[in-house]
């Protein structure tokens, strides 16, 4: 087995008396998707916060690419290679959604602020953009406001802006949420063929999509990661059908 690209060694995360993540260990093998699932309250937000760098640990060590980034800013662990989209959309949804995926590929470049920009520059830029739209199908859309996308395009984008920095780890909080059978469906397809080749870390609640993206399953419950293994593995989990999944599972 090769080495891990994320790795969480027996992290913590406490919010003065009440303990969220309780000695989580956690190892994201490189090229694979792996899905972290539990209850309602189990901590799994907060433990992507901690990863991407919205939250230090308390205790603990948390490493990308055998590197120290418990602690980290944001930014600086999105430049170490490591990307996330959030719960709800974060989009802008005033402007098209081209821009949107431009503004994102020139804060990759560092781009954003500068205002003399030479021509050769703007047009790696818009190179970069036109290929994450056919990434994330919305060629045809690229000059519609992000306002007037369906729901499960405005997710596209979002996942399309975090594609933006190329990075190696990508993190995914529930992007399937509050969609309908079809939008899964597509959405589930999309997110198959965009990380091909990449390392995904998905939080997801419905069940059937775990179980036919993810190459591993990790358990989170009261902070606790309990099981990790293939989805037969944890189907056939009895821990994990008593703390967690019970019918789902069959």
């Amino acid at each position: 087995m090769s080495d891990p690209i994320l790795s969480l060694q027996h992290v913590h995360k406490s919010f003065g008396p009440a303990h969220i993540i309780r000695d989580a260990n956690l190892d994201v093998l490189p090229g694979e998707r792996h899905a972290v699932i539990g209850p309602n309250g189990a901590g799994k937000s907060t433990l992507f916060h901690l990863c991407s760098g919205q939250f230090a640990p308390s205790k603990g060590h948390i490493l990308l690419n055998g590197r120290e980034i418990g602690g980290l800013k944001p930014a600086e662990v999105n430049r170490r290679g490591l990307a996330r989209s959030f719960q709800i959309t974060n989009i802008f949804p005033g402007v098209s959604v081209f821009e949107n995926l431009r503004l994102a590929v020139m804060r990759k470049h560092n781009l954003q602020f500068v205002f003399w920009r030479s021509a050769a520059r703007l047009r790696q830029v818009n190179e970069e953009v036109d290929d994450l739209l056919g990434k994330i199908r919305l060629t045809d859309r690229a000059q519609t406001l992000a306002s007037q996308l369906s729901y499960s395009e405005q997710r596209s984008l979002e996942i399309g802006m975090t594609l933006a920095s190329d990075p190696q780890v990508i993190l995914l909080d529930e992007p399937m949420a509050g969609m309908s059978h079809e939008e899964t469906d597509y959405t589930a397809g999309l997110i198959r063929e965009i990380t091909e080749g990449r390392t995904l870390l998905i939080v997801e609640h419905d069940m059937s999509v775990v179980f036919s993206l993810a190459h591993r399953i990790s358990v989170l419950v009261y902070g606790e990661i309990i099981a990790t293994g293939t989805p037969e593995d944890i189907r056939g989990n009895a821990r994990v059908k008593e703390a967690y999944l019970g019918e789902e599972a069959a």
